[in-house]
Formats: structure tokens, sequence, C-alpha cells
């Protein structure tokens, strides 16, 4: 199975133990959500496993390799990007500018373009806009950059944080319809979201979180039938 696997994570911020005994898997090629309140740590694992917080203790493998010992910066080296939640898109360059910032490990000019011609075929609106500043994009616009970006290298599996946050419903449709076609073509998709029905209706396995522990975790359609998560999470 290999693909990512965390294994009794344990992560403070300062004197306060955030994440206790954390271990998931994510096989490759499948959706894995995280569902869970505010505050309840699953950006701090995301984190984490891209390198961007450091671990106390515990064990992150990516198919095989020790990511605790990689520096943030190399981890897309490995197949992995981050979205992180608020999309963080360069507001002042072009919706191109930051693609191609997105593509900076790619040292092929030809790649580039090659995978630039894919991004606006699956992304057309980014095509329109282009030369438009990233800044006087809608909200829904800039998580499609974002992604996007994330999606230009063509990575193993991608992390994303929150992405229908603030979205209108009709965006949050299609970010999920995207989410779900990024996955088709093969690539793993690792989600925090807060909207759970979403996710749990596109997910194929998923973890609840609760005050930086997982206390229920199975087969993503099992867990929306599951009358405790209705009442915590789906509204009834």
């Amino acid at each position: 199975m290999e693909g990512l696997i965390v294994e009794k994570l344990n992560v403070s911020y300062g004197m306060i133990h955030a994440i206790h005994d954390v271990s998931l898997k994510v096989a490759k090629g499948t959706i894995v959500a995280f569902i869970g309140a505010n505050g309840a740590g699953k950006t701090t694992i995301l984190r984490t496993i891209s390198r961007l917080k450091k671990a106390d203790s515990g064990s992150i493998t990516l198919d095989g390799v020790d990511l605790l010992a990689k520096e943030a910066h190399t981890i897309i080296d490995l197949g992995m990007t981050h979205i992180p939640e608020g999309r963080q898109v360069f507001s002042t360059m072009t919706v191109e500018e930051n693609l191609e910032m997105g593509a900076y490990p790619l040292k092929d000019k030809k790649v580039i373009k090659e995978n630039l011609k894919d991004i606006y075929k699956r992304f057309p609106r980014l095509k329109e806009r282009r030369k438009q500043l990233a800044g006087t994009l809608s909200g829904g616009e800039q998580q499609m950059l974002a992604t996007a970006r994330a999606l230009i290298i063509k990575p193993q599996i991608i992390l994303m944080d929150e992405p229908s946050m603030g979205l209108s419903p009709i965006l949050v449709n299609e970010i999920f319809t995207i989410i779900k076609e990024i996955n088709q073509m093969g690539t793993t998709v690792l989600l925090v979201e807060q909207n759970a029905k979403m996710a749990l209706s596109i997910a194929d396995y998923a973890y609840v979180i609760e005050t930086g522990r997982i206390v229920l975790e199975g087969e993503a359609k099992s867990l929306l039938e599951n009358d405790a998560i209705k009442k915590a999470y789906l509204g009834g």
C-alpha cells in the first residue's frame, strides 16, 4: 500500500499539547477527509505532514520516505503539494504568474508549457483571466487558482485545507467536482474540510478529529449514516 502513513504523531505549541498520538493512513489514489470542529487540530496535522510545523514525536512517511527528516521546501520534490487555508495566492501577480510560481520545481520549459496548457483546459475560467491580477479574482476563482497552482507539477498527493471556506453553495459544488476529477486522474487527496457533508460525500475514508485526537474513523459512506456524526456535524 505505502502511500502516506502517520504513526503516533504528537505536536505542541509551546506548553500546549495540540496533537495526541495521531495515526492515520492515506492509501494511494484515494480521497481521505478530516472532519471536526474549528480548533480540533486538523490544520496542524496537515502543516506537520508538509513540514511547516515541527513534530514532537512520531513518524510520517510517504511511500517509505521519512518526511520528518526533510525540510519543508523539499517536500514538493517528493510529489506532495499543500493548498493552505485562506488560499494565499500572490495577489499582485497575474493568474499566469501565479501558475508559473507553482511550476518552479519543473526545470524543463517544454514540460511547463504543456502542463500550463493542461491546467487551462481543466480551468477555462483561469485561462480567460490569465492576465488578470490574482487579487482581483472572486473567492471561488482564487480557490481555483490555488488548486491549479498546486496541480501544475502533477503531484502524487495534494493536501487541501478548507477549500470551500467562504464560498457560495454553487462554487462549493464546483470546487468539490474539481477535487473528484483531480482524484480520478490519479492524484491522492488529503482533505481538511468544515463542510462535513460535502467532504464525506466525495471521500473514500475519513477521520473525525476532536481536541487533537482521532475519535472515530471509517469509510466515508458509513460515517455519513452515523447518528453521532449526523448530530454533531451534519445538522441532524
